[in-house]
């Protein structure tokens, strides 16, 4: 008898994982919006990781109650109010 998983997308287990998981993911590579959990930012690649990939692709992100959103794009980010 097989056990399989409920999951069938693999668990990133490096932070090069984690971060091709992120930007290869449908919204990202349409140049939308994506949001991810600040603590799995921080737990599987950290916090200058995360933001030194950001820099690099002039893609912009915004914290707010645990969460990250990231414009996945180099459009300018206006606040509304």
């Amino acid at each position: 008898m097989q056990i399989m998983s409920l999951s069938t997308k693999p668990t990133p287990l490096s932070p090069q994982g984690y971060l091709l998981d992120i930007f290869s993911s449908k919204a990202a590579r349409e140049g939308a919006v994506i949001r991810r959990k600040s603590r799995d930012i921080d737990r599987y690649i950290g916090r200058d990781v995360f933001v030194s990939e950001l820099h690099r692709r002039g893609y912009r992100a915004v914290e707010n109650a645990g969460q990250i959103i990231i414009f996945c794009n180099a459009e300018p980010v206006r606040p509304l109010i």
